[in-house]
């Protein structure tokens, strides 16, 4: 049974429908409040996305949310008008199940694009879907695994805290699951997540507190720099633990919470990429701006000249300063320097004397990678996320439709 439960006046089901073809594999989830819920979503920036990231702006931010529908195994993305209509129909069977307004349903779609969606399929299975909600830990385990696509675990999140509003102090939760193992790349890619919280907050509360903390975890991962159609975070906030608004301390908290929640579903992603070998983790530090701290670990995590290095346990540290160098940001090589799991190769634009099997056995013998450049520029820096890239990584992609 899961370890993560759902906050208060949540359930969750995962249901099979027959949308992938194989015989009793989970291919549909239900998250539902059982309460009008402030809610917000941030979606892909990829200009050819998926008819359901369309109906899914026109809806959020509100303050009357009520469920999230989502299906594996077909993306509904590059489907022209009828996708449309196809997303806004399995929104209505939801609402129909739930006895609520169809634009207080959201929708997500993950799988191949181009295809027509099995409505016939799914309008049998989502009243299934309906009858089976639960706020149990397993109910939200099976809606974890119903949204997987080459994915090889579920991937689930939960924190709780006292926190004070306008009624006195309670317990609130925030708990989330999320789908994703490649097309991952800012801003976000095949990578579907909805975050649950008792916590009462507005739309507008919701819509600033989620971009805060998608911006410093979802938008901080990449696989391979593939932006997909279809990337959805959705946010609920349905006031259940009976805190009211929360007071500004609180808030600070509760920030601090979602933060944790999408950081652990983010690199939860990267943990998972398909086939990888390695997680490498980036920090670049003391970059003028945030942005181009940013713009120098998208370009180290991206080169696939760098990640088959760290697959190959290579400790070839050219090939990391040399991408900041096309990063677009101005620099010297006297301002860089670099580490790799806390052993120096580079300081201040000259190489240091090294021994390349320590090197060398200190990333082939872990999976975790830390690549740590510091820059002589100013105060910012971020923290990145992403994999190694592999031979079974291209096998998987080269097969994927046939």
């Amino acid at each position: 049974m899961s370890e993560f439960s759902l906050p208060l006046g949540f359930q969750a089901s995962g249901v099979a429908c027959g949308i992938r073809g194989d015989v009793g594999r989970l291919d549909l989830a239900l998250f539902v409040s059982d309460r009008p819920a402030a809610t917000a979503g941030v979606f892909t920036t990829n200009l050819v996305c998926g008819a359901p990231v369309k109906v899914c702006r026109e809806r959020v931010p509100r303050t009357t949310g009520r469920a999230v529908v989502i299906n594996a195994g077909n993306a509904n993305a590059a489907t022209g008008d009828r996708g449309i209509a196809d997303a806004r129909r399995m929104t209505d069977a939801v609402a129909k199940s739930l006895n609520c307004n169809a634009d207080d349903v959201l929708v997500c779609s993950t799988g191949v694009i181009g295809r027509f969606l099995p409505m016939e399929k799914l309008e049998a299975g989502i009243p299934q879907a309906a009858t089976a909600l639960a706020s149990t830990p397993s109910a939200f385990d099976l809606a974890a695994r119903a949204i997987m696509t080459t994915d090889t675990v579920p991937k689930q999140a939960t924190r709780s805290a006292e926190l004070r509003g306008a009624n006195g102090t309670k317990t609130v939760r925030i708990s989330g699951a999320c789908k994703g193992a490649a097309m991952i790349a800012p801003n976000m890619a095949t990578m579907l997540c909805t975050i649950m919280t008792d916590a009462e907050l507005t739309p507008t509360e919701a819509d600033a507190a989620l971009r805060v903390s998608v911006n410093q975890s979802f938008n901080c991962i990449s696989v391979e720099g593939h932006t997909s159609t279809s990337d959805t975070v959705l946010l609920l906030a349905n006031g259940a633990s009976g805190t009211g608004l929360l007071d500004a301390d609180s808030r600070v908290n509760f920030q601090k919470l979602l933060d944790e929640v999408c950081t652990d579903l983010s690199t939860a992603i990267i943990r998972d990429a398909e086939g990888a070998t390695h997680f490498i983790t980036i920090d670049v530090i003391g970059a003028r701006t945030r942005d181009e701290a940013f713009r120098i670990a998208k370009t180290i995590a991206d080169s696939p000249l760098n990640k088959t290095a760290i697959h190959g346990a290579d400790p070839n540290w050219g090939r990391i300063v040399s991408s900041a160098g096309y990063a677009g940001v101005p620099l010297r090589e006297e301002d860089i320097s670099l580490s790799i799991n806390g052993l120096d190769v580079y300081r201040d634009g000259a190489p240091l004397p090294f021994d390349p099997k320590t090197v060398s056995d200190s990333i082939r013998n872990n999976r975790d990678t830390h690549i740590e450049m510091t820059l002589t520029l100013g105060n910012a820096r971020i923290r990145y996320w992403t994999s190694d890239l592999t031979a079974e990584y291209v096998r998987l992609n080269a097969d994927y439709t046939t």
